[in-house]
């Protein structure tokens, strides 16, 4: 199958990557000012997929026939990405998007024929045009049903990455969300990695609190989430693990603080349930903000 990527920081950075080492066809779609910087080529540096270096091709608008459209940047980027694969030269391409949160979809599906919903659970880092790394042992894709979730899944697989096909869409990305969005914020909120926060007992009150929140938002939108076992997920120890809020914040880039947090408390209030913990981290990442102003 031939293969765009909208978006090459960490996550689709590490997906061109794998898919080219896997001898499919890729492009690279790059704002010009990205696009003058990258060397054509990837190198992945990955406690999964081992170490590569893999060519790619590069464009500043989707200029050929594909058959996926992967949607990878960070969800303050996706309006100006959008305008690099403009829906008539989609067309039938199945899409594809990797973005933390929920409401995405809904505005992709505004502008494509075919989106396919999806979350990828990785820490995988851009640390300059054309080098990735993916440095903790685990790169999971979870796809909704729906028509090409077959092709897509043999894809990823032949690129050796974990795939799992969930019940529905709903699950999919609720399921995510509730462990990506109190790690977030409880990591950005504080400072400090996965693990400190896990062992802090006022972070991981507010970490857990956070995620029976996103839990019963995530079940109120029709989600079917095991409230065993996530809450397990989460106490696994992270130890020096840094969600990409957190690596964004020291970084002074935008946050993805209202898709990631902001889905939470907007769905609490479509279904009149009570978000406290989830709206007092938002306000201890704000503050942060703010003070490093």
């Amino acid at each position: 199958m031939r293969h765009a990527i909208l978006g090459a920081g960490g996550v689709g950075s590490l997906l061109g990557g794998a898919l080219a080492h896997a001898g499919r066809e890729v492009v690279l779609l790059l704002r010009p000012e990205t696009l003058a910087q990258h060397p054509g080529r990837i190198r992945v540096e990955s406690a999964v997929l081992g170490d590569f270096e893999a060519e790619v091709e590069t464009a500043s608008e989707l200029d050929r026939e594909v058959d996926v459209v992967w949607v990878s940047p960070k969800a303050p980027d996706l309006e100006a990405a959008l305008a690099l694969a403009p829906s008539a030269r989609v067309g039938s391409a199945v899409v594809v998007p990797m973005l933390n949160g929920v409401d995405h979809v809904a505005r992709l599906r505004e502008s494509y024929e075919r989106v396919l919903a999806a979350a990828i659970r990785v820490e995988s880092e851009r640390i300059e045009p054309g080098i990735v790394r993916q440095p903790t042992p685990f790169a999971r894709v979870d796809l909704a049903p729906g028509p090409g979730s077959e092709e897509v899944v043999g894809e990823l697989l032949a690129a050796g990455l974990q795939v799992e096909l969930g019940p529905d869409e709903a699950t999919v990305l609720w399921e995510k969300l509730a462990l990506l969005g109190p790690l977030a914020l409880t990591t950005t909120a504080a400072g400090a990695p996965a693990g400190a926060v896990q062992t802090a007992p006022e972070w991981s009150e507010r970490l857990f609190a956070c995620h029976r929140e996103a839990v019963a938002v995530g079940a109120a939108e029709g989600a079917i989430l095991d409230g065993e076992a996530l809450p397990a997920l989460l106490a696994t120890p992270l130890g020096e693990m840094r969600t990409s809020m957190q690596k964004d914040f020291d970084a002074g880039r935008p946050l993805e603080l209202d898709a990631i947090g902001g889905a939470i408390v907007r769905g609490g209030r479509r279904h009149e349930l009570e978000t406290p913990a989830t709206a007092e981290l938002i306000r201890l990442v704000e503050q942060r903000l703010d003070n490093a102003r």
